[in-house]
Formats: structure tokens, C-alpha cells, sequence
């Protein structure tokens, strides 16, 4: 048995987290997967007082619904390999509020972007002050007893289950795992999917559900808002080989809607979507409670 998530971005902005977990309930989704990306909007969550996180503590519990996974992207901006210390300080200091936050939410697992830098040029020196400070990373978070998980990125630095087995090597803790992307993954040409889900099994803590188009000598391929099925992911096949190596924690959707007017069907035409597949290979999702907690 497994669930199934959805990405908050996938799903209309201008609700009240309490008309969110209710949508999130009535779409008939497990959890959602709460954002920290780099926007100053995100970003403030990080310095929420604690009227604001009991306030949210308690939609939840009054839905049903719950949060598996926050997805920290804000690294993105402020990288842990930046040759700025005041940036690499600053992503520290992220990462701190971020694990303290997903404590007071109850979040179990805070989902780490695989970039030693984005906005700057790569190195060796930036490689090697990234697995510094995601030793540091792993130390804030295995005190507090929340996982981290590295995903497989849209990025040439770590995209590959193999990748992050390797630094995981490098930083050894058992709070420290891989979140792959299935169409991250599939995108790189280099990577033979089943081999790397087949090969670290033991390390996955959450799966994200998104379709790519390749990489390809001519073209960067695709990484965002490729409509399912329109892509290049192999989903029955990832998703038999995962049933098959008994793979029974979270799958997320991940899509981006937003504001816009059909985000709601979208949604729920991804849903259609893997419903059919999940049968289709033997997959139970987790039952949804029909009523909210009292």
C-alpha cells in the first residue's frame, strides 16, 4: 500500500490553507507537499511565529490531511557550495529553520534540490564545500530526527540514484536518503532507470511523479509542465519495478497550476492518470477517510 501526494504549486494559490487541505481531501490525495522554494513569499514560511504554525497544525487535523514532505528549493538560490560565504551561511540557516519547522508541522521528511551552485559557475571547490556543509545539513537534521533526501535534479551536478549513493559515502548517516524524480531521472540519457532503482532501493524515501522530455545533444530537454503521457517516463515500467522491490513509502505528484483557471482539472486528470496505472501494475493507494476528524 502506498500514498499518493500532491505538489501545493499543482494546486490554486488564492486558497486559505484550510480550503487547500480540504481540496487536497476532496481530490482524494494522502498528504501534500508543502513548499519552501526561493521566493521571499516562501521563504517567510521559514520565520512563521508559533500562532501561525499552531493555526496550520490545526487545518490539518481537522481535514485529515496530512504533509509527508517539504520540498526545499531554496537552496537554489542561496546554494550550500556558493564561494560567498555569507550565502553558504545563509543556506546553514535555512536549513536550520527548515528542520525546526517541519518538527512543529509534523513533517517527516524535508526533500534537499542536488545543486552544489545554480546561479553560479561549478568547480571542484564548489563540489567540495557542498559535501561540507551537507555533512552539517545531516548533523541539524538527525538531532531533531528528520530525514533528509537528496532528489535527482534537472541538473548535471547529482542526477542520478547513483550520484547520491556516492556522497552518500562521503556523509554517512542513516537520516540521509534519496528522493528520485522519475522523469529527472529518466531525462538523462545516461541513466538506465530500472538499474538505478533496482540498485538503490534502500535508500528511497519518496518518489516524485513527473514527466520529462530528454536531453539529447541538440536540446536541454524538458524538465517542467510536460502533460503526463506526453513525455518520455516510462511509468508503468517504474512504477512495476518499484511494486516489485516492495517499495511501499509516498509517491508525489508533481506539476505546477498555480492561479490558473483549469488548474483543478488538471489536477484531477493526473489523478485519472496514475489511478489507472496503480491498478494497472497492482499498486493500493492508501484509503482517503470519507469524514473529518472530529
Amino acid at each position: 500500500m502506498n500514498s499518493l501526494g500532491i505538489y501545493e504549486k499543482a494546486l490554486p494559490n488564492t486558497l486559505s490553507w484550510r480550503e487547500t487541505f480540504e481540496l487536497v481531501k476532496e481530490l482524494k490525495f494522502n498528504f501534500l507537499e508543502f513548499s519552501i522554494d526561493e521566493s521571499d513569499e516562501k521563504l517567510a514560511r521559514l520565520e512563521w511565529t508559533r500562532e501561525q504554525r499552531e493555526s496550520f497544525r490545526n487545518d490539518m487535523w481537522e481535514t485529515g490531511v496530512r504533509i509527508n514532505t517539504m520540498m526545499l528549493s531554496g537552496h537554489r538560490r542561496f546554494p550550500l557550495g556558493s564561494k560567498d560565504e555569507n550565502i553558504r551561511n545563509k543556506s546553514l540557516e535555512m536549513m536550520q529553520k527548515a528542520v525546526d519547522l517541519a518538527i512543529d508541522l509534523g513533517i517527516r521528511n524535508i526533500q534537499m534540490a542536488g545543486y552544489d551552485v545554480f546561479y553560479e559557475d561549478k568547480s571542484v571547490n564548489s563540489r567540495e564545500l557542498y559535501v561540507e556543509n551537507l555533512e552539517k545539513c545531516v548533523h541539524m537534521a538527525e538531532e531533531k530526527g528528520v530525514m533528509l533526501s537528496i532528489e535527482t535534479m534537472d541538473d548535471s551536478f547529482i542526477n542520478s540514484l547513483s550520484e547520491i549513493a556516492h556522497y552518500k559515502t562521503q556523509v554517512r548517516s542513516p537520516w540521509l536518503q534519496s528522493y528520485p524524480d522519475l522523469g529527472n531521472l529518466t531525462a538523462w540519457p545516461e541513466n538506465d532507470v530500472a538499474k538505478e532503482l533496482e540498485n538503490n532501493i534502500d535508500n528511497i524515501a519518496a518518489v516524485h511523479l513527473k514527466d520529462t522530455l530528454p536531453v539529447t545533444a541538440t536540446s536541454k530537454g524538458q524538465f517542467k509542465n510536460v502533460p503526463f503521457g506526453a513525455g518520455t517516463v516510462d511509468f508503468e515500467g517504474c512504477l512495476r519495478t518499484l511494486n516489485r522491490l516492495g517499495y511501499s513509502g509516498g509517491f508525489t505528484i508533481e506539476m505546477w497550476c498555480g492561479s490558473e483557471v483549469d488548474s483543478i482539472e488538471q489536477v484531477k486528470e493526473a489523478k485519472h492518470f496514475f489511478d489507472n496505472l496503480f491498478d494497472e501494475v497492482g499498486i493500493t493507494q492508501e484509503p482517503v477517510l470519507d469524514i473529518l476528524k472530529n
